[in-house]
């Protein structure tokens, strides 16, 4: 996989001159695409890991009742290790057999097919199973038949049911991944052809950016319109969900897909080269398929499907944990602001949030009232006349940032990401994202309220170039190496890097 490199992609490109950041004019394609209601989207394999689940439950289940149903109960208790490792297998051969990919799942006839020849085959490996151990007299032979059956329409049952539900979820678009192409021409139209003859159910087509504008890149390519440049891409996929993005053009034009590939890093998509022009053969191993399509990977999204439940759960539980142990710091923090200084307790302010939108922030107020700088377009500094004295505390000690917690819970901060930066925030005067290009790049995760730069000495000021540019890269390792255990060891280090607050005011 293609990787930028992420501190390279910052000490590249520096300092920027600007003052005011100017959001780009989109087409009429682009807006219209982009006004259209959009349907949350499921993860296949998170569907299709639920899926295994309930299917292997209910076969245990269904195991288990018949057992008490038929069962006399002086018999030997070997039913329950036999029907949990014969669920267990089921589960192992619907795999083999392709039975648990969302593809299947849309099928009629073929997964019912798949499923049911592996349930016999788990029949059968259990006969030869209880045979071989001479176990056969020790268990009714009503409950292995009926079990048999019962699982054979209960599979068919439920199969059809499923069928009914995902066809229903591609139908509104929940398990079609949102898709642009990078290019024009006749290759991107082979492309479109390809893509809808094998996967028009998994895709959904968005349009396509170009940045050439002669007769090569017509305005519609195969029925869909081109939207914009590649730089139009990056403020599309901003402003409405795109899950994939698929460059069209040859592998010998390595510039131009460089040159794409610096542009759309910082965007929290998938981003596949397509090897369908291409007359290099690589091995099946080199290639992952979009339908029948061989596409190279490029660029994944730093967190999705299993990773991205995972990290949902862990920054729920933190967050209600922290919560009910710190209420008591929380309301002794709120009483010292309001006895100190008139004004509201908290401190709401913009920040840029995951994939650059804009979320709204709490803070325990730490400044006067009427020396509040709600754009923070002036650093805090040492000794800073508009922090009040319990301010000047909170702020050293980071309690001010514990009304976070709420910002956790409502799912626009993580317990642990790149630090949301105030919109005005500058270093030697300029705006951060005009001092370092890609800066947007941090944005691919949700921002939190610790991070990888923050147990690394990179907290409070950053008035430098210098500063900026070694918390965003510091930002961009934990999002290119972020592990579940990474989010734990920087959880568990944040108390102890608190100790040192020296650059905390």
């Amino acid at each position: 996989m293609y990787r930028v490199d992420p501190k390279q992609a910052v000490e590249q490109h520096a300092t920027r001159a600007g003052s005011v950041r100017v959001e780009p004019a989109l087409s009429p394609q682009a807006e219209a695409v982009i006004g259209k209601p959009v349907e949350s989207r499921l993860s296949g394999p998170v569907v299709s890991g639920i899926v295994q689940l309930i299917e292997a439950a209910l076969l245990a289940l269904l195991g288990y009742g018949i057992y008490e149903a038929y069962v006399l109960p002086d018999q030997p208790t070997l039913y329950v290790p036999i029907i949990l490792a014969a669920s267990l297998l089921a589960n192992v051969l619907f795999n083999v057999a392709g039975a648990h990919r969302i593809a299947a799942y849309r099928t009629g006839a073929s997964q019912f097919v798949r499923v049911l020849a592996a349930w016999t085959v788990v029949m059968l490996v259990l006969l030869a199973g209880l045979f071989f151990f001479k176990a056969g007299d020790e268990l009714s032979r009503v409950w292995v038949a009926g079990w048999f059956v019962g699982g054979a329409l209960l599979l068919v049952a439920f199969r059809t049911a499923l069928r009914t539900l995902v066809w229903s979820w591609t139908n509104k678009g929940r398990l079609r991944r949102r898709t642009v192409i990078v290019g024009g021409g006749k290759d991107a139209e082979i492309l479109i052809q390809r893509m809808e003859a094998s996967a028009s159910n998994d895709i959904e087509l968005l349009g396509l950016f170009d940045d050439r504008v002669d007769g090569r890149s017509p305005d519609m390519v195969a029925g869909y319109a081109k939207l914009g440049t590649v730089s139009d891409l990056i403020e599309f996929a901003r402003r409405t969900p795109v899950d994939l993005v698929i460059v069209s053009m040859p592998l010998s034009a390595e510039k131009r897909v460089l040159a794409m590939l610096t542009q759309l890093w910082v965007l929290p998509v998938d981003i596949r080269l397509s090897a369908h022009m291409s007359q290099l053969k690589f091995t099946d191993r080199a290639y992952s398929y979009v339908g029948d399509v061989a596409v190279f990977d490029m660029a994944d999204r730093p967190i999705s499907d299993w990773n991205l439940v995972f990290k949902w759960i862990f920054d729920k539980v933190v967050a209600l944990t922290a919560l009910v142990l710190l209420s008591p710091v929380m309301l002794i923090t709120a009483i010292a602001i309001k006895l100190e200084s008139k004004g509201p307790v908290f401190f709401v302010q913009h920040r840029h949030g995951f994939n650059n939108e804009l979320i709204r922030i709490y803070k325990f107020r730490s400044m006067r009232t009427d020396m509040l700088d709600a754009a923070a377009a002036k650093l805090v500094t040492k000794d800073d006349p508009r922090v009040t004295r319990v301010g000047r505390f909170i702020r050293k000690t980071s309690i001010d940032e514990l009304p976070q917690l709420f910002n956790v819970l409502k799912g626009e901060l993580s317990i642990v990401g790149p630090r949301p930066h105030a919109l005005q925030a500058k270093a030697d005067n300029k705006l951060y994202y005009e001092a370092v290009e890609g800066y947007f790049a941090r944005h691919r995760v949700k921002p939190g309220m610790t991070g990888w730069a923050q147990i690394n000495g990179w907290r409070g000021e950053t008035d430098t170039l210098d500063k900026i540019m070694q918390r965003v890269n510091h930002d961009l390792y934990y999002i290119e190496n972020w592990s579940i255990l990474l989010d734990i060891y920087i959880v568990l280090m944040t108390p102890i890097r608190l100790l040192n607050s020296e650059n905390a005011y």
